[in-house]
């Protein structure tokens, strides 16, 4: 069955958030910890929710430090958020195809819907499911399956595209097809590890593999 209902992972996905993730990862280490982390220490953070990551380092101070991050990454938002090359108008002609669409993020809602706002990709998706919406996060499949559900989609006809391990894996647990984008932040090699159905090298890719 041909694709109808397309889920979407929002940072490292369709949004450039990287550099403000890493730098509000970097900021709530120094505070709380009063250590220097690397970007490349940081990569192993990412995706998760936050307080998965921050459970691993200080789990006395978890609450605190989710805190900070969110402060300090609110506080810094507009400056560093920008939506990959190209993926304005892939959404847009997936939305005037008709296409069904959500949003399927680790994000709380009101954090994803400013990114989608920022970027003007807010006027094509009437569907988010963010970390507060459900109660087990990716790579559980209830996300996936709770913004498929609300689009009226069906696994045999529904993809899942994200960045990270959490993304391919919560559409396979939901059985969905998959695909990882080969810009994440922890590159292609580690993509196509996870055996997603397909590797898209840019956005537009996805327009082909919906039309086959």
């Amino acid at each position: 069955m041909s694709v109808r209902t397309i889920l979407f992972d929002l940072d490292g996905t369709l949004i450039d958030t990287n550099e403000l993730i890493v730098e509000s990862f970097k900021h709530t280490f120094r505070e709380h910890l009063n250590e220097d982390y690397s970007t490349e220490d940081i990569l192993q953070f990412m995706g998760p929710p936050l307080r998965d990551s921050f459970e691993k380092v200080n789990p006395d101070e978890v609450d605190e430090m989710v805190q900070t991050y969110r402060k300090h990454n609110l506080a810094n938002h507009d400056l560093f958020v920008t939506s990959y090359d190209g993926v304005f108008e892939t959404i847009q002609q997936l939305h005037e195809k008709g296409y069904k669409m959500a949003i399927v993020t680790t994000k709380i809602r009101e954090t994803a819907l400013k990114g989608l706002a920022l970027t003007h990709l807010d006027q094509f998706f009437d569907v988010v499911i963010g970390l507060d919406d459900v109660n087990h996060a990716k790579p559980d499949p209830e996300p996936v399956l709770k913004g498929m559900k609300a689009l009226g989609g069906k696994p045999e006809s529904t993809i899942m595209i994200g960045d990270n391990s959490h993304d391919i894996h919560s559409g396979k647990n939901a059985g969905t097809k998959t695909a990882g984008v080969a810009w994440s932040a922890k590159g292609k090699d580690f993509i196509e590890s996870l055996e997603p159905d397909y590797v898209l090298d840019h956005i537009s890719d996805l327009l082909k593999i919906v039309e086959e």
